[in-house]
């Protein structure tokens, strides 16, 4: 399973820290009180979702199943990435993305209206699907401690959906869109020790304007373990819920998508 090849990978980088306890009174915790954090791990996310793309002459499509109707796994792993900086003691901006890439086939057992190319029932049809994420946001903390912290903040997913659908006969159609997605955040962590800490966020909007209409909701949850001052292993939880829908435009359909699933990364701070 390729989201053991990305733990591995994080583990074996990590693995020389987490053999010796650092027996340094710190003070601090650094996940909570340094100015740069950067995180770098793999996802492993259960997956489902659901896919239109109307024909661009009758504006007819078939609402698709990824998972019953094109074959395409519940599973999925790929890496993560993030940083955070702290610009002040209060405000803070901090960025992070995910990308996964699945490949489905499946005998249809009913026609679909995919784009502007019809696939008749029985056809042998393969798939490719690629998704990713890419967040951030700008964060004032109106609680702050040394060991304890609460927010609220601005921030923007802006999602990559790209869906192909294939077959010998008929050739291929793909939709890709690129949805940039408001929403508005509140966070929290604090300090078990200096070596432990624990953080939340979550992300939420739904919103309509013009011929888009689209909501989202996001939430992650991390333990961090730091067993040095600057480097540090966490394991993390994410849940990602989106829909988009546009009526006009280069893309006309829409799309809902569901992960949820445990990250394992590797930080460095100062």
């Amino acid at each position: 399973m390729r989201f053991f090849k990305y733990a591995s990978v994080v583990l074996l980088l990590g693995a020389s820290p987490l053999t010796v306890q650092a027996e340094v009174d710190w003070g601090l915790n650094h996940d909570l009180n340094d100015s740069f954090m950067f995180a770098l791990g793999a996802t492993y996310l259960r997956t489902s979702g659901q896919a239109q793309l109307n024909s661009t002459t009758s504006g007819l499509g078939t609402l698709i199943d990824l998972q019953d109707t094109l074959g395409l796994s519940q599973e999925a792993t790929g890496p993560y990435a993030s940083l955070r900086w702290r610009m002040s003691e209060r405000w803070r901006l901090e960025a992070s993305y995910i990308w996964i890439s699945e490949s489905g086939g499946k005998s249809l057992n009913q026609q679909i209206e995919w784009g502007d190319v019809t696939f008749p029932i029985n056809t042998a049809v393969s798939s490719k699907f690629n998704f990713s994420d890419f967040r951030t946001s700008v964060g004032y903390s109106f609680y702050k401690t040394s060991d304890k912290e609460l927010g609220v903040g601005l921030g923007l997913h802006v999602l990559s959906y790209q869906l192909s659908l294939s077959s010998l006969n008929l050739g291929t159609e793909a939709g890709n869109v690129l949805a940039p997605l408001p929403v508005l955040s509140a966070y929290g962590g604090f300090a078990l020790d200096e070596h432990w800490s624990v953080g939340a966020r979550l992300d939420w909007l739904s919103l309509t304007y013009q011929q888009y209409h689209g909501g989202i909701t996001s939430i992650g949850v991390d333990v961090l373990y730091q067993p040095f001052q600057h480097f540090g292993v966490g394991i993390g939880w994410r849940s990602l819920n989106v829909n988009f829908q546009a009526t006009s435009g280069r893309f006309v359909g829409k799309f809902e998508q569901s992960l949820q699933g445990p990250q394992l990364f590797l930080t460095a701070s100062f």
